[in-house]
């Protein structure tokens, strides 16, 4: 089997294990296809968290021994952090299979290669490696919950080619295209729960809901950051206290808050967080533990500039998505998506890894993990007025 003819096996099962899309947390979308005779005869994606070994579901769904000589692509490798370890080597070894390709390893050092030596000592010859950054993109999420048991937190932003997020007047719908925007919907399907801060909530009254062409809308948690509860004053409260999914709205605030205005969402049938704080801010790292107390695993933080902006300040994003549209505003007062920090060097600047690029329409999307300096020279002025 040639190089190209192991990436285009892998790639069914990546799309096979897509279909899986934001429906396994916390664990991994994984997905397998065997191959008989230099083609798929079936396939297997994890559905749900608890689903059995995947590699046990093909082999029923097959209902025969595979023949000589086949071949199992599998994207992640069985182990402990999934949870496959013992079954799906089992199954594999009892299957008679003798040529296993694997993506990734089990993302927690101390277990990797576990499942694929185990394989070895049953007689299995193993390929690891295959279509691997694909395959460890994939699961970005549980990958990251898994190695630090904690949440991952992402943050979206849509710009300008000069890095401006509106204008000077405020406009800024819409920047990207529709491509653009329907990629978002994507994420948001995957990402458990979503982040606003008060302001966009107020200017913007977002549905903060996944709405995909051909699929039913969708709604995970839904976090609004407001530490003096500003939203509880409106006279009409914003569409997501009051909409259908109000249940999975969450209101994370402070012990400055009012106790009135807590009630009154708590009444909509709004859940408020509660958080102790040393000054009118919420507390991150709190707010991450408190996450990681209820079992979300990621969040995505969708605006406003102030809020992610000091989740920048205090290093506490880890993940970030940056679309970018081929228009350039030139205008100093625009507005821009990062503001506060001091970076009097290359060196003291934020830096992207393990970067990925796509396109949609005539939009650039680049994404990857935060990597923070040394030191942030933070500008406390910036946000000094609120």
């Amino acid at each position: 089997m040639t190089q190209s003819e192991k990436e285009t096996f892998m790639r069914v099962a990546l799309d096979e294990a897509r279909k899986g899309w934001g429906c396994t947390h916390p664990q991994a979308m994984i997905g397998a296809a065997l191959v008989e005779d230099g083609e798929v005869v079936v396939t297997a994606y994890n559905d749900q968290p608890s689903s059995p070994a995947l590699e046990t579901r093909l082999f029923e769904a097959l209902g025969r021994k595979p023949k000589e000589g086949s071949s199992l692509f599998l994207t992640l490798e069985p182990g402990p952090s999934s949870n496959r370890l013992e079954a799906g080597v089992r199954a594999i070894i009892e299957s008679g299979v003798g040529y296993v390709l694997i993506g990734a390893s089990d993302p927690v050092a101390e277990h990797a290669n576990k499942g694929a030596d185990a394989l070895k000592e049953g007689g299995v010859k193993v390929e690891r490696r295959i279509l691997i950054d694909e395959c460890e993109d994939l699961n970005l999420i549980s990958n990251y919950w898994v190695q630090n048991r904690s949440p991952i937190f992402a943050a979206k932003s849509a710009t300008t080619l000069d890095g401006k997020i509106a204008c000077r007047s405020g406009e800024s719908k819409w920047i990207t295209g529709a491509p653009a925007r329907q990629n978002v919907m994507k994420w948001r399907r995957l990402f458990p729960s979503i982040a606003v801060g008060a302001g966009t909530l107020v200017e913007d009254d977002p549905r903060l809901t996944s709405r995909i062409e051909g699929e039913e809308e969708w709604c995970g948690m839904r976090f609004v950051f407001d530490g003096l509860l500003r939203t509880a004053m409106e006279r009409y409260l914003p569409s997501i206290y009051t909409d259908d999914f109000r249940d999975n709205t969450i209101v994370v605030t402070t012990d400055a808050a009012g106790t009135g205005y807590i009630r009154r969402l708590e009444t909509e049938g709004v859940n408020v967080w509660v958080l102790p704080v040393e000054n009118m801010k919420v507390p991150f790292p709190v707010f991450r533990k408190r996450c990681a107390d209820v079992g979300i695993t990621g969040v995505y933080f969708e605006g406003g500039s102030r809020l992610v902006s000091e989740l920048l300040h205090t290093r506490e994003l880890d993940y970030h998505f940056n679309y970018r549209a081929p228009i350039m505003l030139g205008d100093d007062k625009a507005k821009s998506v990062y503001r506060g920090l001091r970076t009097e060097k290359l060196s003291q600047a934020i830096r992207l890894e393990k970067v990925r690029h796509e396109v949609f329409g005539d939009d650039q999307l680049m994404r990857g993990f935060v990597n923070y300096p040394a030191r942030l020279d933070v500008d406390e002025t910036v946000f000094s007025n609120g």
